[in-house]
C-alpha cells in the first residue's frame, strides 16, 4: 500500500491541488494530512480527490468544530494512530517527542508536520517521516512525500 502524506497547506489552494494531483497520479490509496489545513473549504480539494483521506488538526486551523464536521470525522486532535497494511501508525502535527516515540519502537511509522522542513529518517526501527510544507510559505519549496508500506521507503516530493 501507498500512502500520499501532506503537512501544513495553509490554505495555499493551488499547491494542496498540486499535491493531491501528484499523489493521485503516483497511485495512492490514503493521503494522511498532517495538520495546518487552515479553513474547512480546502477540505472540498481533498474530498473531490477520487482518494480516501484522513488526518489530525494542527495549531493554525481554525473554525476546528466545521473542520471536523465537514471532515465528517476524518479529523481529529493528535495524535491519531491507525494500522494499515499490518503496521502501525502515528499522525501527529507536532514534532514534540517525536524521537523518543520512534525509539520506543512502538509504531513501524510516525508522521508528522509543523516545522516546515522535509525529514526522511529512520530512528531505532521505526520510519519517521515529515513531508515539509504544501503551501511553500516559508521555505519557498513546496512538497509532500509518499510512503510504501510494503517496503518501507519514503520519498519527499518536489511540487
Amino acid at each position: 500500500m501507498i500512502i500520499g502524506v501532506i503537512s501544513d497547506s495553509h490554505d495555499h489552494l493551488d499547491n494542496l491541488k498540486r499535491a493531491v494531483d501528484t499523489l493521485r497520479k503516483k497511485g495512492v490509496q490514503l493521503i494522511i494530512h498532517c495538520g495546518d489545513i487552515i479553513s474547512p473549504f480546502c477540505l472540498d480539494i481533498l474530498g473531490k480527490s477520487g482518494v480516501e483521506w484522513t488526518g489530525v488538526l494542527g495549531n493554525n486551523d481554525g473554525e476546528v468544530e466545521l473542520l471536523v464536521k465537514r471532515s465528517e470525522g476524518r479529523l481529529s486532535k493528535e495524535p491519531k494512530e491507525l494500522e494499515l497494511n499490518g503496521k502501525r501508525i502515528l499522525v501527529k502535527h507536532f514534532h514534540h517527542f517525536v524521537e523518543e516515540i520512534a525509539r520506543a519502537n512502538s509504531y513501524h511509522l510516525i508522521l508528522y508536520g509543523h516545522t516546515h522542513k522535509p525529514q526522511v529518517e529512520t530512528i531505532g526501527k521505526t520510519l519517521v517521516v515529515n513531508p515539509g510544507e504544501c503551501c511553500g510559505w516559508l521555505t519557498g519549496r513546496p512538497t509532500a512525500a509518499i510512503v510504501d508500506l510494503s517496503s518501507m521507503e519514503a520519498e519527499i516530493l518536489e511540487l
